[in-house]
């Protein structure tokens, strides 16, 4: 009999012992999966942008008790699917960033960097400087298979125009003409636009080249594309060019077409580029204007940049407005 009650005794201390291990064991898992650090605000961001984040503060996930503390970022309830690996909304009125997946992913941005040789160029001449070309369109598209304006060695034409090859039909031989007339070679003036990237705060850029094909030191986010294409936007001759449908230079060939299909198939929308390669599949930065609230959508990586940019406006237009 003594020995079974010294046995149950042992049981029952074993128990209690073994109860306490696991409250311990629970207060500390809760300590640990309890902590959590707010999203820092993006950076390059206008003063407004901290008002901005009320989309991305409600959709985060604290993590569980039994789980990473990491905090993780997902989208927001009736968000639409897109298929583009990196996207940012922002709102054109002051810059604020309205939903981002990944935006500050480095990427390849393929043509969207013209808009940052059109920033350059119209900060460093005159639309009406005459420009002789010495690049071969039609070469340049043998060799690379690029897009061209169609130039020609010889050729003579304003800055005015170029820009227009630039950014209507995405001109690779345009980038080349216009950052030699400009700054006198592509290193020069590809150091202008690292130059201007950094004034604009631009931390996650750095350009190799004044079009857009693909090289290891060029890189760019769907964040940087867009805060770029909102200065661009504030420029008024580069507003009116990446609106533009058409365009006759003066010159003897046919007129250039905007590549970018969304400004006849969107309603309000008035900009802004379009790119590609292989590397860098679809890139877009999309802007839009409707009852005088202009948002501008950029993604990259995607597989259907219109259908991905209708998507994004659509649900930015019906979000409240982050501005002040």
């Amino acid at each position: 009999m003594n020995d079974v009650s010294r046995a149950t005794r042992g049981g029952v201390g074993a128990v209690l012992i073994g109860l306490a291990l696991a409250v311990v064991a629970m207060a500390a898992g809760w300590a640990s999966g309890s902590l959590y650090a707010g999203p820092l605000a993006p950076r390059g961001c206008d003063p407004c942008t901290s008002s901005a984040s009320a989309a991305e503060t409600s959709s985060l996930k604290v993590a569980s008790p039994a789980a990473s503390p990491t905090a993780q970022l997902t989208a927001p309830a009736g968000f639409p699917f897109v298929s583009a690996q990196s996207i940012a909304i922002i709102d054109g009125a002051c810059g604020a960033l309205i939903y981002g997946r990944d935006e500050h992913a480095h990427l390849p941005p393929a043509s969207l960097t013209k808009l940052m040789t059109a920033a350059v160029a119209v900060e460093h001449a005159s639309t009406s400087k005459l420009i002789t070309a010495n690049v071969d369109g039609a070469q340049l598209y043998q060799e690379t298979g690029s897009t061209i304006m169609g130039l020609k060695p010889g050729m003579q034409l304003s800055l005015l125009d170029l820009l227009y090859g630039l950014l209507l039909p995405s001109g690779n031989d345009a980038a080349i003409a216009i950052a030699e007339g400009v700054a006198g070679s592509q290193p020069a003036f590809v150091r202008l636009m690292n130059e201007k990237a950094k004034s604009l705060a631009l931390h996650d850029s750095h350009f190799a080249n004044p079009h857009g094909l693909n090289d290891p030191k060029l890189y760019s986010s769907a964040y940087d594309m867009a805060m770029l294409a909102r200065y661009v936007m504030r420029n008024d001759t580069l507003r009116k060019i990446v609106a533009t449908e058409s365009w006759q230079p003066k010159w003897d060939g046919p007129l250039l077409w905007n590549g970018n299909r969304l400004l006849t198939e969107y309603a309000g929308a008035d900009g802004v580029k379009i790119g590609y390669t292989e590397q860098s599949q679809q890139t877009m930065v999309a802007s839009a204007t409707r009852n005088g609230r202009q948002i501008i959508a950029s993604l990259m990586r995607s597989q259907d940049r219109y259908a991905d940019a209708e998507r994004l406006l659509d649900w930015a237009f019906a979000q409240p407005s982050p501005c002040p």
